[in-house]
């Protein structure tokens, strides 16, 4: 197992590295750091904006490839520079990745689990109600952009909270300021103040992975051993679930490496409009201020994430295919 994961890993840290020097470079070119100490009132004079530059590492006198080298220097050294306004990167990145993860873990955990089961569930009962609603469900939800479902489901917490009389559905923030209490009540406001982001992060991944696992589960409703097990007396439903229902999710597990990078993109979103200070909030406001340190320390957080998704694919996929173990 460890001779096989060993090449993988070779050819995830080399994408990493190819990743973070793109990364550097578009982010370079695409952002201008200068105008973000120009455009202060009263203006600085050249001089100044030039010391500025050179203290956080974006002297653009500098060559980019030049500029890199000294950055990468010191990320391996465990530094990833100085943000546009003088703080640390790695300060920063510690205070909103934790707010990501916890984002992304339960979107992922959540949007898998249901699209599977509402996949299996619609493969089941083809060509009746539920398949059909789950078809048009599923196809509302997919051309409806993020950030539009994200307001969607906030203008729908402020009339559930109306309706009800009382604010049980957090549309804003990640927890109530200055909240105390015993750690159930903490738990309580976070996960009241977790529902609207997480549903924004999942409903996506519902939509998207119900339509491949329920294409994936008819081609093999109609394979030779299912039809077998139902001639001796098992339901349809229960033939898949014992016999078949491993089968079907291997070409999910190819599709849930390709796809996780989807939610991280709808994470940005529902980030930015339920106001939470997560790595996506934090990628708008410094490609906003023209900040490359930052724009590149998100860019790496993103990639980690996207292999480390893609070595959990691989793994998934030897514990489901004997095949590929052999």
């Amino acid at each position: 197992m460890a001779g096989r994961a060993l090449p993988r890993i070779t050819r995830s840290i080399a994408l990493l590295l190819v990743s973070v020097l793109v990364s550097y470079v578009v982010a370079s070119a695409a952002l201008c750091p200068r105008a973000h100490f120009e455009d202060r009132t009263p203006r600085p004079s050249a001089s100044t904006v030039d010391h500025e530059l050179a203290a956080v590492g974006l002297d653009d006198s500098t060559p980019v490839l030049a500029r890199f080298g000294h950055w990468s220097w010191r990320a391996l050294h465990g530094d990833l520079g100085r943000t546009i306004d003088g703080g640390s990167v790695n300060a920063e990145l510690g205070r909103r990745v934790g707010v990501s993860v916890r984002l992304l873990l339960v979107g992922t955990v959540v949007g898998t689990g249901l699209g599977v089961l509402a996949g299996l569930w619609a493969a089941v009962r083809r060509g009746r109600l539920p398949d059909h609603a789950m078809t048009v469900l599923s196809f509302l939800v997919l051309s409806v952009p993020t950030f539009v479902l994200a307001l969607l489901l906030k203008d729908g917490a402020l009339s559930f909270n109306h309706c009800v009389g009382h604010t049980l559905i957090r549309y804003t923030g990640e927890s109530t300021p200055d909240q105390r209490g015993t750690w159930t009540s903490q738990l309580a406001d976070r996960s009241s103040h977790l529902v609207l982001p997480a549903a924004t992060v999942a409903l996506g991944s519902i939509a998207s992975y119900s339509r491949y696992q329920r294409a994936a589960t008819l081609d093999l409703l109609a394979a030779d051993h299912l039809r077998t097990a139902q001639a001796k007396g098992l339901t349809p439903g229960r033939a898949l679930l014992r016999h078949g229902l491993r089968i079907s999710l291997i070409p999910m597990t190819t599709f849930f490496s390709f796809g996780f990078l989807t939610l991280f993109t709808g994470s940005v979103f529902a980030e930015q409009i339920f106001g939470w200070p997560g790595m996506g909030s934090w990628f708008l406001e410094a490609a906003q201020e023209g900040d490359v340190n930052s724009v590149v320390a998100v860019c790496l957080f993103s990639a980690v994430t996207v292999l480390l998704a893609g070595l959990l694919a691989d793994a998934l996929l030897m514990a489901l295919d004997p095949r590929v173990r052999r």
